[in-house]
């Protein structure tokens, strides 16, 4: 049984990143913008929440609490940024939307790995924020509720960063199901052209989603540097956890309440060869099982021809009210 809750804790710690990623590009999505450069906004927000912390340490004194907060909002900004130049570029000048997102992947990359090493040379080798802020991220002492017999582990030992990202999934699907905006938004999606006939701004909406999906992307590389690697910063931090957000975002099927386990299945994929090694299989094996397993799905849908589970019609397609 502890086998089997290090093996739970585990995947939901490695999920949560992904978990961010796919929210941020599933709201994306839905307003009809295919942005491939989550990967990049994952950096970017990586870098700046980092950056933020340590900052806020050096010049304030600020540790713990105010640090984490600080770290918090920066990689939103952050995130926020690359999807707005993305925003731009497709919605305003109607460049390329694949193009412009594999462009953006790259910058944010470039982004993260040039700013962590000038950072780090900075601070005199490498870059880490104070204990204090380290503990911040720690996993929260949620009282008698954590004391609960196996449950309190499974469901209450974590940090506030993985209760944040269950919380953003939960309102993302209330709002795209209960609201007129989430509506309207969805309507944006599927066919511009009615939505614009509906009174509808098309292009608010746009960038919108797309911007807030962005900052939201760009927490979940905050999650890297201030979780993961420990407040440190490492090169190539994010290791394609963007571009497994993307897949996700396919094993999701574009809805932000199937994420929340899709992401516990990722998670747990990822974390399958330190729990359950198999002898003789390499670890590429297993890398690979994320992949495989969205496949599969891929393979499901097509044979289903679910509306429900589709991509949103105009995801990827720049619309051009003129052509109305």
């Amino acid at each position: 049984m502890d086998r089997f809750i290090n093996f739970m804790n585990a995947a939901v710690l490695a999920g949560t990143p992904l978990l961010l990623g796919t929210l941020g590009e599933i709201l994306t999505e839905k307003s009809g913008n295919l942005n491939l450069g989550v990967e990049g906004m994952m950096f970017m927000g990586a870098i700046s929440g980092l950056a933020g912390a340590w900052f806020a340490e050096q010049w304030f004194g600020w540790t713990g609490v105010p640090a984490a907060l600080i770290a918090l909002l920066i990689s939103f900004l952050a995130g926020a940024f690359g999807a707005l130049i993305y925003a731009f570029l497709t919605v305003t000048l109607r460049a390329n939307q694949n193009v412009t997102g594999l462009t953006l992947a790259i910058f944010g990359t470039g982004f993260g790995n040039f700013f962590g090493e000038l950072l780090g040379k900075r601070a005199g080798g490498f870059v880490t924020v104070t204990s204090a802020t380290k503990q911040a991220f720690a996993k929260l002492d949620l009282g008698p509720l954590s004391q609960i017999p196996v449950l309190g582990r499974l469901l209450f030992s974590y940090n506030w960063l993985v209760y944040l990202a269950v919380i953003i999934a939960i309102m993302m699907h209330l709002f795209l199901r209960k609201t007129r905006r989430g509506l309207n938004l969805r309507a944006v999606g599927e066919s511009p052209a009615t939505a614009d006939a509906g009174g509808i701004n098309v292009n608010v909406y746009k960038y919108l989603a797309t911007v807030v999906g962005g900052g939201i992307c760009g927490i979940g590389g905050m999650y890297m540097t201030m979780v993961t690697t420990s407040g440190v910063w490492v090169h190539n931090t994010i290791l394609g956890y963007g571009w497994l957000a993307v897949a996700l975002v396919i094993f999701a099927t574009w809805s932000p309440a199937r994420a929340l386990y899709c992401g516990l299945i990722f998670g747990g994929l990822m974390m399958l060869r330190l729990y359950l090694p198999i002898p003789g299989v390499p670890q590429q094996i297993y890398d690979m099982l994320p992949y495989v397993a969205t496949i599969v799905v891929l393979i499901v849908m097509s044979i289903r021809q679910s509306k429900e589970y589709a991509q949103p019609k105009s995801s990827g397609l720049n619309y051009f009210r003129e052509e109305r």
